[in-house]
Order: structure tokens, then sequence, then C-alpha cells
């Protein structure tokens, strides 16, 4: 009885001050996660979200061959949708946190406790690159809240709790434990990301709920499966906490989106060939490729060809870990890389900056008299180029929005104009008034990624 009641205690007590260990005995056993979900459940909420977008409305979109040959055809017409997903609270004020593909641009956002309160919330900040959105319960005081823990002390083995809303049943509860550390580029989908990897089955809808160790701090957000069949099939993904703190500090200062610091280089993880050419002793670290004019790794004395081992002290293998790392860093604040160059070691301090918003991107949109009216282009500066995950040799204008006139013609937002009625274009504003003086012809030279191709118009 004793023992029980210790196990009790050592279970509800804070995270910082209780000790992470296994059941002891039966009777440890045969209690369970009881008193750990008692304590974690509170703070997770079901998420229900309603957005309104434009849906392309066609004759032939049900048609098994025509529709193929038709897709973006059509009158745009409002469609409203609903997702539902779960987010955990992280404040006595109400600030929560979910994923952004539960709750991004949506109007409206309804959280509901699993005591069956509920709250219309404000979305702070949100990041689709990284699956992030950190909310605002409208008039919340004194909610539940989980304590976050540092996700770098989390380690393969440890037991854990999948907290959230699946196919919308009704909070739930599974279990696991961290089954990997450092997965980058294996969620589904075109995501990008660095996660904790766990078999406690998620399923949709446990989107943006919890991961919880067995003191009941939160070590990650539940975002995606690897699955064929929908369902879980052991592999699940959550963002570490240490990513989620900074995207709450940034939101209560009062950021709309996330800044994260700005590398200015491309680089490629270092394999068993690239390891011997370059007298590794073994495939790690990421090589450089390719330094923009002003990265502040060039700044710092970095070159092509050096090896990034770690970053903050921590191992980095991939260009996505990087970012991670950098993110968790900080604005603002200097960071220790680890390089290795000719056969050398060494340390190099690099200040984590945001991508320079110079020279003026100058946003300029045409008029209802260009031969694209409606449509905004912009110059592109190192800024520019994160926003939009454009190369970092291109310069010129870029598309920012094409409006309906400039979808009809084919473009997309990220095309780079290189030329008009083969005058290079250089600047936006000059790119708008080319577009203001075409009058019989209209010719574009545009570059999306890395191909090219000439659009003829007559007009």
């Amino acid at each position: 009885m004793l023992r029980i009641l210790a196990f009790i205690l050592a279970m509800v007590a804070a995270p910082l001050a209780a000790e992470t260990r296994v059941p002891q005995n039966q009777a440890e056993i045969a209690l369970g996660f009881a008193p750990l979900v008692k304590q974690a459940a509170p703070a997770v909420v079901n998420i229900y979200a309603k957005r309104v977008v434009q849906v392309q409305t066609s004759p032939f979109m049900n048609d098994p061959f025509f529709q193929e040959f038709f897709q973006g055809f059509g009158t745009p017409r409002p469609q409203v949708q609903n997702s539902l997903g779960s987010g955990v609270i992280l404040t006595a004020d109400g600030i929560a946190v979910s994923n952004y593909h539960v709750v991004g641009e949506a109007q409206d956002i309804r959280v509901v406790l699993n005591d069956r309160r509920e709250y219309e919330a404000d979305i702070l900040l949100a990041d689709e690159e990284a699956d992030l959105a950190i909310l605002q319960l409208r008039e919340a005081q004194d909610m539940p809240y989980l304590p976050l823990r540092d996700s770098d002390t989390v380690e393969v083995g440890e037991l854990v709790l999948a907290i959230g809303n699946p196919f919308g049943v009704g909070q739930t509860v599974t279990s696991g434990i961290v089954s990997g550390l450092a997965r980058s580029g294996t969620a589904t989908g075109s995501a990008r990301g660095y996660y904790i990897q766990t078999d406690a089955p998620i399923n949709p809808g446990n989107s943006g709920g919890a991961l919880v160790d067995v003191n009941g701090a939160l070590i990650g957000i539940n975002t995606r499966i690897l699955t064929r069949s929908g369902g879980s099939n052991g592999i699940g993904f959550a963002i570490p906490s240490a990513l989620v703190q900074r995207f709450v500090e940034q939101a209560q200062t009062g950021a709309d989106r996330f800044n994260r610091p700005w590398a200015g280089m491309n680089g490629q993880p270092v394999d068993s060939d690239i390891a011997e050419s370059l007298g590794l002793d073994a495939p790690r670290g990421i090589v450089i490729s390719e330094l923009h004019a002003v990265s502040p790794f060039l700044a710092a004395g970095f070159r092509k060809g050096d090896v990034i081992l770690e970053v903050g002290g921590q191992p980095v293998n991939t260009p996505d870990e990087m970012v991670f790392r950098m993110s968790v860093a900080g604005l603002g604040n200097k960071v220790a890389i680890t390089r290795f160059r000719a056969g050398e070691t060494d340390e190099v301090a690099v200040e984590l900056v945001a991508a320079p918003d110079v020279p003026p991107r100058d946003p300029r949109r045409s008029t209802s008299r260009a031969a694209i009216p409606g449509i905004e282009l912009s110059n592109i500066n190192p800024a520019v180029l994160a926003e939009l995950g454009l190369p970092l040799s291109v310069e010129g204008v870029v598309v920012t929005d094409p409006g309906p006139a400039g979808q009809r013609a084919g473009l997309a937002r990220g095309d780079i104009l290189r030329a008009i009625n083969d005058v290079a274009v250089s600047d936006s504003a000059t790119a708008v008034q080319l577009l203001e003086k075409a009058s019989r012809w209209l010719l574009l030279d545009v570059q999306r990624g890395n191909q090219r191709r000439v659009l003829r118009f007559r007009l």
C-alpha cells in the first residue's frame, strides 16, 4: 500500500521535481497511467475550425478523362471547409498551440475543453512550413496547461502518451515509446521539419495534440503519421517542444509570423563517398555547396566545401536539422558551429539574423490597363528568397500574386520574370511599365524552379 501511494505521489509531482523511471513492481504496473492522464488531459483541447476557400468548378470536373485537361479552369466559387483536430494549452491565460493544417487561415475557431467548456480563439502566429500555429483563447483565465520539457533531453525508449481527438470521437489517450529522434524529411506529403518519432498510435484528428512524458510534461506536438492505409501504423511524428517554445515567445512579443534565422547557404548531407574524399572518419554533417553574398556564414569565414558537423553542440546531418537547430537557438543570438575543413575541426561563432529585406522589394501591382491586370510583382532580395523558397542565385523580379488574370495566363506565385517582350526585367517598376505598354503581343520569359519557358499571348 505504501508503494502504491509513493508511486501516485511521484506521478502527480511537478515535472522538475519528479524522477523519470519505469514501474518497479506489479502493483505499479497495474496502476497504469491514470494519475498522469488526470494531470495532463485537461490541458489538451478539441479544435473545430472553419475556413472559406475559392474552389474552381468546371463541367468536366467529374469526367474521368477530361478532368485532367481542365484542371484550374472554371469559375472560382467560395466553399466552406471544416477541419477537426487537437490543441494544447500552454499558459494559464489561454495561449495554445496546434498545427497549421488544422487552423491555418481559418475564419472561425472553436476550442472545446474536456470538461465541455467552449472558447472562441484567434490565431496569434502561424507558420505553414513548421506546421505550427499559436492561438489565444478569448476571455480565458486560470486555464489548465502543460509545462514544456526541453525536447533535447528526450531519449529513445522513453514512455510517452499521445493525447488528442482522433476521428472526432472525443479525447483519447494512447501509449508508446519514443522510437526515434532527429527524424527529418520522413513525414507524409511535402512537409519539411525535424521530428520526434513515436509508436504511440496517432490517427487523423490527433494533429495538434500532446505527446507527453511520464511526468506530464509536453515534449512534442503530434503532427503527422507515416501510413499507406490512412490509419496509424506505429510511426508517428511530433514537432519538438523546443521549437514550440520559440513560437510561443515570438507570439507573446506580438509577431504574426515566425521569424527564423537565415543561413543564406545550401548544403547536402555527407555520404560515404563525400566523407572519404574529404577525409572525414564517418559520413556525418552537411557539406556547403552554395553561399549567398550576404550570408552570415560567409561573413563568419565559411566557404564552399566546408562541412558543418554541429550547431550549438548538437549534431546536424540534414539541412532540415540545421534549420531546426538555428530556429531553436533564436534570432539575435550567436551560435557555435563546429566546422570541418582540410582535416581540421574548429568552432566558429555565427550571428543568427533574419534574411535581410534589402534592397527594398518595392511591390507593384498592375492596373486594369495592363496586359495582365492585377498581377503583383516584387524585387528579389534575401527576405523574398526565404519567403518563397527561391534558389539563392536568382535575381530580378518575382510574381508574388498572379491575380485571376495571371492565373489564367499560367503564372503562379514564385515565378521569376526574366524578360517582357524581349526586354530584360531588373526591377518591379520596370516590369509593370512594360506590362502597361504592351499592345498587340505579350511575350514573357518566365523561370519556375530550374525550368525556363516562354509564354506568348495575342492581346
